[in-house]
């Protein structure tokens, strides 16, 4: 591991390559930024370039020799919901949301950890149960003022956990999990249908969706939220980020397994 210090306020380092979750076929290496007090305008400058949050990490990919992964972000301002997309509203009618700063209850691990044994039954993920120090670290600290969670309940259950930061331009979608028994509500779906409604009420503009990998089949959902912007790189905080709108895809390439991992590459999945 390569450490340098920064300044007083981060710590910026890179881990050794290891094999990459979206093309297993590649090694990735991820540059990190420790930042134990992020302001919320330092953030929103971060995540406009493509940056990514875990805990009180962010980070983003500088794998040598490839330049796979594209930054997306919707216009929730201009977005115009499916006919699919509102029968997912109508099934969720009556699924109760809350909306809190991070936290961690036995609940929030249960849920966890029956997610993702599902889904190294059902996809092939990697799988290792979550400890409370791993979850903390990941999901609750680093929130500061701008980190929230989205808890959806259905007949007084804990069904669904999104963990979103709320910036100064949008919502920039930090991870999702859900009670496998409840697959019929679309909840991955709808959870990101919301987060297009609540940007809608606070006035901001985008829905930042982490990356999109061509070849990776595990982000083929993110092409059903539209209009979309697409941004090459992750340029410098002196220079001005150019977005540029997605034009339609006519076909999805699937390839490659999408494993994820706890940080570094953690990808938000809609169900």
């Amino acid at each position: 591991m390569n450490i340098e210090r920064t300044s007083e306020h981060s710590i910026d380092f890179c881990m050794l390559d290891y094999q990459c979750s979206y093309l297993p076929e590649k090694k990735t290496r991820m540059f990190y930024r420790y930042m134990r007090h992020a302001s919320k305008e330092h953030v929103t400058e971060l995540i406009r370039r493509g940056w990514r949050r875990f805990g009180c990490y962010f980070f983003h990919p500088i794998c040598a020799g490839c330049s796979g992964c594209k930054s997306l972000r919707i216009d929730a301002e201009n977005f115009t919901f499916s006919k699919s997309q509102r029968r997912v509203m109508k099934k969720n009618r009556d699924t109760l949301i809350y909306i809190r700063k991070p936290s961690m209850t036995r609940d929030h691990l249960d849920l966890y950890n029956r997610f993702h044994k599902h889904k190294s039954e059902t996809s092939g993920w990697s799988y290792t149960p979550v400890n409370s120090h791993l979850y903390y670290e990941n999901f609750v600290d680093g929130a500061h003022n701008f980190g929230k969670e989205v808890l959806y309940f259905i007949d007084e259950r804990l069904v669904g956990v999104d963990l979103i930061d709320i910036t100064d331009d949008g919502i920039s979608s930090i991870y999702f999990y859900y009670d496998p028994d409840y697959s019929k509500y679309s909840l991955g779906t709808y959870s990101l249908l919301m987060q297009i409604q609540f940007a809608r009420q606070l006035g901001l503009k985008w829905i930042y969706l982490g990356y999109w990998v061509e070849g990776c089949r595990s982000f083929a959902y993110k092409m059903n939220f539209r209009p979309m912007e697409i941004l090459d790189g992750f340029p410098p905080l002196e220079e001005e980020p150019q977005w540029r709108l997605l034009e339609p895809i006519s076909k999805i390439p699937m390839a490659g397994n999408g494993t994820q991992t706890a940080r570094g590459q953690g990808e938000k999945r809609k169900a």
